[in-house]
């Protein structure tokens, strides 16, 4: 009897560590390039072991056929990189709204290393991006990315196919939604820099001889640097409530 049990628990045991392993290579925090893999597969293991008493209903019986086997490893390993990947894709509106504040002030070619091991992006939005993963961590939000992962077992049973037609349209979802909140984060920034515009345009017509570039320009970095910074802190807090709203999606169950 045990030697029977033994196959269907390795096998059930495979598949959730397939569908953990490629969740924890993408979520935010863990899944940074700067993260050793070596620790983001021994905490995927770790998860594993936790996870499997409740995934273990979910699972089928083993196939009978090697292709059988091979496909549901790769169905478990596509839902994690589909859950990964929205859970990652929200954190694009950090990346709007630093490209944005850049672009207003002037700054876009200031480019820098990314902290987190990501290509080089502006100086603010790299900035905005440590500041989210920050935010995760100090708010305790990543407990919610263990509940999205066990409520994905309910959601996407290894017993059924891959909605893709649902996952794509929570894709493109959630790159409007961040690109919208992205816009709204940078508001402040785009107001201010849309009247400087709008007066240093105004001046221009009226005095043409007058260096309206030379002027404006140390204006709009300097003040709209100092609006961006005085606006921060309701910057993280708009965002960590938005992103806690979209991960509630997950482990409640909403659409």
């Amino acid at each position: 009897m045990f030697g029977d049990a033994l196959p269907v628990e390795i096998y059930t045991a495979g598949l959730v560590f397939a569908r953990v392993g490629a969740i924890v290579m993408l979520i935010p925090g863990l899944g940074e390039a700067a993260v050793p893999p070596r620790i983001r597969l021994a905490f995927a293991f770790v998860l594993t072991l936790v996870l499997f008493p409740l995934a273990a209903p979910t699972v089928a019986a083993i196939p009978a056929l090697a292709s059988g086997l091979a496909g549901a490893v790769i169905k478990e390993v596509l839902i994690g990189l589909m859950i990964g990947g929205l859970l990652r894709l929200f954190l694009s509106s950090l990346a709007v709204a630093g490209e944005a504040v850049s672009l207003q002030t002037t700054l876009s070619f200031a480019q820098t290393a990314n902290p987190l091991g990501g290509a080089a992006n502006t100086s603010v939005g790299a900035f905005l991006g440590l500041l989210g993963v920050t935010l995760i961590f100090a708010t305790d939000l990543h407990h919610l990315f263990i509940g999205a992962i066990a409520r994905s077992y309910a959601l996407f049973p290894p017993n059924r196919a891959v909605p893709l037609g649902d996952a794509g349209d929570l894709a493109i979802r959630t790159v409007g939604e961040a690109f919208a909140l992205g816009v709204q984060l940078a508001a402040p920034v785009i107001v201010f820099s849309l009247v400087l515009n709008v007066a240093a345009g105004l001046i221009g017509r009226v005095l043409p001889q007058f260096q309206i570039f030379f002027v404006s320009t140390p204006i709009n970095v300097l003040v709209g640097l100092s609006v961006f910074a005085l606006s921060l802190g309701l910057i993280g807090l708009v965002w960590i409530e938005r992103y806690e709203a979209y991960l509630q999606r997950f482990v409640g169950g909403g659409g």
